[in-house]
């Protein structure tokens, strides 16, 4: 066997002369196009977002649940304490008893809670005052008392209506003839908390065109301390008294709308001398 032959089986190395040219290079490999990514198509130029590829799936949209009524506590004691200021002008809560907030929940059928914040908000307004580890006591006022509230509020009201009456048209005054006549019915029926809140209402339209709203409020406040009940059980004024207190209501209005201030001072100076 010829050494060439012999080398180059013994080697492996390819056949031929030592030198010459090797076998030809292979061609280089083309490199792969690059892999576009979702992101990347979404971001590309005319691309519509929002949508989605083959190999991503769609993004469930979240349901939406409808909106449920929510229940504010606030609203809770707001109605509790028109309740209490209710049952006060009523007689139902007696001066000198003591009322635990849990008794008084059991009693309008909701918690402690509500009625307890209502209840101090009327140891502010000064009707009840706190008892500590019983509840409220309601104040005991006397006659002195209530005296009191009608001479301050004839000294508020009274010089307001009078500038008023000089200045307020005919036609403004007439559109409280409505109001005049809700306490003329309350009256007749003889409850004492319906006509309170139709007189509350009265006075207080008198008093709005002033346009004064602290005005409006301290007068507010005044004629609601004069419906609290006194010591002994008086609930104030009787229906016959009532009657007479809701028809003067209406000659006042009269009055008004005539621009008579002599008869406006007299009709509204004897209107706070009775407390209504």
């Amino acid at each position: 066997m010829k050494q060439g032959a012999q080398g180059s089986a013994g080697t492996g190395l390819p056949n031929g002369p030592v030198g010459a040219a090797g076998p030809a290079p292979r061609p280089a490999r083309r490199p792969a196009p690059p892999v576009e990514t979702d992101r990347e198509r979404a971001d590309a130029p005319g691309a519509v977002r929002g949508e989605h590829t083959h190999s991503e799936p769609p993004v469930p949209r979240p349901r939406v649940e409808p909106a449920r009524p929510v229940v504010q506590r606030a609203s809770v004691r707001g109605q509790i304490l028109d309740a209490l200021r209710k049952a006060l002008v009523a007689g139902d809560l007696r001066p000198g008893e003591v009322y635990s907030a849990p008794a008084l929940g059991e009693r309008f059928g909701v918690s402690a809670t509500p009625v307890r914040e209502a209840m101090q908000q009327l140891a502010l307004e000064g009707a009840v005052e706190v008892v500590p580890n019983r509840g409220f006591r309601v104040v005991e006022r006397g006659a002195r008392e209530l005296a009191e509230l009608a001479e301050v509020r004839a000294l508020i009201e009274i010089p307001v209506i009078l500038r008023l009456v000089r200045t307020v048209p005919a036609d403004r005054w007439a559109q409280l003839r409505p109001l005049a006549e809700a306490t003329v019915r309350a009256a007749s029926s003889g409850c004492r908390v319906t006509y309170a809140e139709s007189d509350r209402a009265f006075h207080r339209a008198l008093l709005v065109p002033a346009g004064n709203e602290q005005l409006v409020r301290i007068a507010d406040d005044l004629y609601r301390r004069t419906q609290w009940p006194m010591t002994g059980g008086a609930t104030g004024l009787g229906r016959s008294e009532l009657v007479a207190d809701a028809a003067q209501h209406a000659a006042l209005l009269d009055a008004l709308i005539a621009r008579d201030v002599d008869e406006v001072r007299t009709l509204v100076g004897e209107h706070f001398a009775g407390t209504g």
